[in-house]
């Protein structure tokens, strides 16, 4: 499939040079800080309530039964209404809902069912903002610097994955209410800096919600290769080759290096991620980035395969700092070609298809590794992963020969709808 050249960015067209981004970053980092700060204090707060490993996964499953029953809605949400009101709206929901949780539990009045209601509540919440805020976004840079804004924007996730947990911990030996009640802040300010975003929202036809009108972003991902592609490589890689969940069995049993090098285990992906999402906001990927998105989809499972084969701590930490940097890569050109292959009509719905996948593929990606271990050993089922994300990478470039061949990221998001394409 050829793709137009991409011209050179220039000057004017510097991330600095839109204002919107920077508050679409802002947003973006203040409810990210703020969902890793509520992942420590709710955990921490249900195991002491319950003792109990099985009450600690039913928070996960809280979590990701609304995204799984509302992201089809969302979506059709996002290609209707104001993108940014939905955002708004979503932040400003779970900061009043963190905000009552922390409330009644100073007061002495939360259970058990409160705080799995609070974690439903701000689960529909993220299954709005995510994928709304990933069809905003094109709406608020040119073209041309999307990829670099991907980037950028990436960076905010993976600095509240290395920032949110220790805030979070800090917070919550002065008491469980204090993380919460700074997560309330959080998604507070997210929802002021969102809500400043001076962006005008082009109104669409409102036909009525039907089920072909919610299976419309399906439909449009089965008939556009590259689109296809691009998240179904997401899918199968995350779910074969994920190693978060077997962390604590490396850090206890093959590391011997405690809760403290657990800690660094965690956060040296992120920081990886972090680094290389500087080095591609300055450095943007300009040709033949189809095949860098494969070459990263084997390095990060080349990375996997080390990690899970060592036995020093520094090695490790390498292989997880390394295996971070190519996620980030792969992430920036698949996202990149996801949102300028997609009308921005049906970006919304397409975006929430991809949420759901990725929220499918940690999910789904922790079970495997979990009944993997149980059958192979940590370091089995790590290596298994692996290897079976580097495969995943060889059968998706015969599957989509379209995809390995993309060239440049094409120069303008698609702002109408598409003839469908034909199959590569």
């Amino acid at each position: 499939m050829p793709q137009a050249s991409a011209p050179p960015t220039s000057p004017s067209e510097r991330l600095r040079d839109h204002p919107a981004f920077l508050l679409f970053w802002i947003s973006r980092v203040a409810s990210a800080l703020a969902f890793q700060m509520l992942g420590v204090a709710v955990g921490w707060l249900v195991y002491a309530l319950t003792g109990s490993a099985v009450a600690l996964g039913l928070v996960g499953l809280a979590q990701f039964l609304p995204l799984l029953f509302l992201s089809l809605i969302a979506g059709h949400a996002a290609d209707v209404f104001d993108r940014r009101r939905i955002v708004f709206i979503g932040q400003a929901v779970a900061a009043v809902t963190l905000a009552l949780l922390a409330l009644g539990l100073a007061e002495g009045m939360v259970g058990l069912a409160a705080i799995y209601g609070a974690v439903v509540m701000l689960g529909a919440c993220r299954a709005f903002e995510h994928p709304t805020m990933a069809a905003l976004l094109p709406r608020l840079v040119p073209g041309e610097v999307l990829p670099r804004a991907l980037a950028v924007s990436s960076s905010a996730m993976q600095m509240a994955t290395i920032a949110g947990p220790a805030v979070g911990g800090f917070a919550y030996a002065l008491g469980p209410t204090v993380p919460l009640a700074g997560a309330a802040l959080c998604y507070a300010a997210a929802a002021l800096a969102m809500m400043a975003i001076r962006h005008v929202h082009a109104p669409v036809p409102r036909g009525g919600m039907t089920i072909a009108t919610l299976l419309e972003g399906l439909a449009f991902i089965r008939g556009h290769k590259v689109v296809l592609g691009s998240i179904s490589l997401d899918l199968f890689a995350v779910l074969l080759g994920g190693v978060t969940a077997l962390l604590p069995i490396f850090a206890s049993d093959i590391l011997h290096v405690g809760s403290q090098g657990l800690g660094a285990l965690r956060a040296a992906p992120a920081v990886g991620a972090v680094l290389m999402s500087v080095v591609l906001a300055r450095v943007p990927l300009s040709h033949r980035v189809g095949h860098k998105m494969f070459a990263a989809v084997a390095v990060f499972g080349l990375a996997t395969v080390v990690f899970s084969l060592s036995s020093s701590f520094l090695v490790s930490l390498g292989a997880l700092f390394v295996l971070g940097a190519a996620d980030n890569v792969s992430v920036v050109i698949r996202s990149s070609l996801v949102q300028l292959s997609t009308p921005d009509a049906m970006r919304g719905r397409v975006s929430a298809v991809n949420s759901l996948f990725i929220g499918t593929s940690n999910q789904l990606g922790e079970f495997e590794s979990g009944m993997a271990a149980a059958l192979l050993g940590a370091v089995g089922a790590g290596v298994a992963g692996g290897v079976g994300t580097i495969l995943v990478a060889l059968l998706w470039m015969r599957l989509f020969p379209g995809l390995l061949k993309v060239d440049h990221m094409p120069a303008r998001p698609v702002r109408t709808h598409p003839a469908p394409a034909k199959s590569v």
